[in-house]
């Protein structure tokens, strides 16, 4: 085991030792295989000497749906490939641990660094997850307004890519049943479906599944011949995982007059429009005190869970270290003296099928507000041709469990 005395601290030793530490926390999305490599964007961007940003060529298809006809006499009709480019950006992360040197003297010599280091792979598989969910939200939330190319192309891959059952007119009709994967992935993809390996899913809405009978728990037979369940299920041929970070929603489904005069931040303010038994509630974006006696807020909420459909390395979040991971620092003077854990990360970012367009406020590391952020993605295409959405193993399910 490493010691943790800044002097003989071995920073490859510690590295090795994170590594192989057991994590029994979920971050099930981080480990997936949904998530993968590009080795282009890899070679381009794991130097430290390498560049923030890259632009990786994204080959086109060659066209085959029309085959000329050869009578003997026509000319050969040529065309050539298109070849698209996409944005790939690093973000770097960091993190820091103090202990007091005093705390063994208090506690018969319990090495509190030691407790750290046990926690780092968890730490670093929440920092990964947390990194993910931002890319999700990110190319959910591109603008789908303004009648440009790019427009209708994120429009048609947010539109076609969901699948809410949450309108639905009955409140059984509003959860996850038989049909509802099958149903959300040809909605995405058409006869390309099969590109979807994975499904990620709240504890709620597997439990649902559950009581549907419809995860198949796979098994396995011990050395005795019995036969036991494995943790880990399918649902209609797809593997699942379960995991309570998946995104979830409160939304309201009876609203009130406010009875605020001044504006709460922490609150979501509503106008109404419509008759009555046919009201229509839209979210304030922006609330003024001086309307505020126009607005509704939510009286009753529910829940509505997020759940993700991905193929085989949908997501691009490749670890491709810092020149320093990790580093120990010894302060003899502060508290009596003290131990300082410092650890660095550094990734790439991207998502197959759209590209992220790094804007000029993003200078050397992208934070995961800059990836939520809608405006920062862009369907892959060369200019003037996009390319087709159902090439893009991504979908969503979003349902009241």
């Amino acid at each position: 085991m490493p010691k943790f005395d800044s002097k003989a601290f071995n920073p490859q030793a510690f590295g090795a030792y994170v590594n192989a530490i057991p994590n029994p926390k979920k971050a099930e999305l981080a480990k997936s295989g949904a998530v993968g490599t590009n080795e282009s964007a890899r070679n381009a961007l794991s130097t430290q000497t390498g560049s923030l940003y890259a632009k990786i060529p994204y080959f086109g298809r060659i066209s085959g749906s029309t085959s000329q006809n050869n009578d003997g006499g026509t000319n050969i009709q040529s065309t050539n490939t298109t070849t698209y480019e996409q944005g790939y950006v690093t973000a770097s992360r960091m993190d820091s641990w103090t202990e007091r040197s005093f705390s063994k003297n208090i506690t018969a010599g319990v090495d509190f660094m030691d407790n750290v280091g046990r926690q780092i792979s968890d730490y670093k598989l929440e920092v990964k997850q947390n990194m993910l969910l931002s890319i999700l939200k990110g190319i959910y939330a591109m603008s789908t307004s303004g009648g440009t190319a790019r427009a209708q192309a994120a429009n048609e891959f947010v539109t076609k890519h969901t699948y809410d059952i949450t309108g639905a007119a009955t409140d059984e009709g509003k959860l996850v049943g038989a049909s509802t994967l099958n149903s959300a992935i040809s909605k995405a993809c058409g006869d390309n479906k099969n590109i979807f390996k994975l499904v990620i899913m709240h504890s709620e809405v597997a439990t649902n599944l559950e009581n549907l009978r419809l995860l198949e728990y796979l098994k396995y037979t011990d050395k005795d011949g019995v036969q036991r369940d494995l943790p880990l299920a399918t649902w209609n041929g797809r593997t699942v995982l379960i995991d309570d970070g998946m995104p979830t929603e409160e939304v309201p489904v009876t609203y009130v007059k406010t009875s605020d005069v001044a504006i709460d931040d922490s609150k979501t303010y509503y106008t109404r429009s419509g008759s009555a038994g046919s009201y229509v509630y839209t979210a304030v974006e922006n609330p003024v005190v001086g309307d505020i006696g126009s607005y509704y807020e939510g009286e009753t909420f529910v829940t509505n869970y997020t759940t993700y459909v991905l193929g085989d390395g949908a997501i691009v979040l490749d670890e491709i270290g810092d020149g320093v991971p990790y580093e120990m620092s010894r302060d003899p003077k502060t508290n009596g003296g003290q131990d300082t854990l410092y650890v660095r990360d550094r990734y790439i970012c991207g998502v197959d099928g759209i590209s992220f367009e790094k804007p000029a406020s993003v200078t050397a590391s992208a934070s995961n507000a800059d990836l939520a952020n809608g405006e920062n993605w862009e369907i892959i295409n060369d200019g003037t041709t996009w390319i087709p959405h159902k090439a893009i193993a991504i979908a969503r399910i979003i349902s009241r469990g």
